[in-house]
């Protein structure tokens, strides 16, 4: 028997299944009743294969957090950008600057639903896609209530040859006019290379008086809102989208 790749695996949560919208890159989850609602834009991590089947939008951990989001009343728009691994003549290429454009576009075009409130926005970032957070720490729009992350890359990785724009440690130091609200997951049994950045990171938050949110998750490894189906898990996974419920209200 084939075993079932970890990011396609169930989520640890059974929200009532709810269908979503598909327009171009975005599926949006839209709650029953009158509008308009606030919105979470879920971005995955990566970088990954440009092939890769299915895309992010479809694993079950993208669809239960729509279905989960939705059903507290919120619009939850899942993006399938462009965080890809590419070779060129140079050598392997992390495609951040291309993935940074697609979030753009995506949180612009979730704005201009008429069914969202635009003016109560939360981005939230995955794992790798952690990186792409730092456009929206160093200058936050006064729509933006928040930048929530889990089990998060804060940092380039080892090996990674990023742009130095995608850094979050040196952009939640950095001078803003205005300090966006930070609410981070945070695994015990993370990988000891991306725990290294959330590390630096929230000491330089703290350096900065940036108050960081966290939710624990002490037994809880990378990905483990689909590896690991604990009551450790569900509580955290609740616990953060009341956090994010919470930076809308």
């Amino acid at each position: 028997m084939t075993e079932i790749p970890g990011h396609l695996r169930p989520f640890v949560l059974s929200p009532a299944e709810l269908e979503p919208e598909r327009t171009g890159s975005i599926d949006s989850y839209v709650p029953h009743g009158d509008g308009p609602f606030p919105a979470v834009v879920l971005l995955h991590g990566g970088p990954l294969p440009p092939d890769l089947r299915p895309t992010p939008r479809d694993w079950p951990v993208y669809r239960g957090y729509g279905a989960l989001l939705a059903s507290r009343g919120l619009v939850a728009a899942v993006v399938d950008h462009r965080l890809h691994v590419l070779q060129n003549a140079d050598g392997v290429v992390l495609d951040y600057p291309t993935a940074a454009e697609d979030v753009t576009a995506a949180v612009d075009a979730v704005r201009a639903d008429p069914r969202v409130d635009a003016d109560r926005i939360v981005v939230w970032f995955f794992s790798g896609g952690g990186l792409l957070s730092a456009d929206w720490l160093r200058e936050p729009q006064a729509w933006l209530r928040g930048v929530a992350l889990t089990y998060p890359a804060l940092a380039p990785l080892p090996g990674w040859p990023v742009d130095p724009r995608f850094r979050p440690v040196e952009a939640v130091a950095g001078a803003v006019s205005r300090q966006v609200p930070i609410v981070l997951t945070r695994v015990g049994l993370e990988k000891p290379e991306i725990a290294e950045t959330v590390a630096r990171f929230l000491a330089a938050a703290d350096a900065a008086r940036r108050p960081v949110e966290i939710v624990d998750v002490p037994h809880g490894q990378h990905s483990f809102d689909v590896l690991d189906h604990t009551d450790e898990s569900r509580e955290a996974v609740q616990r953060m989208v009341a956090q994010v419920e919470k930076l809308l209200g």
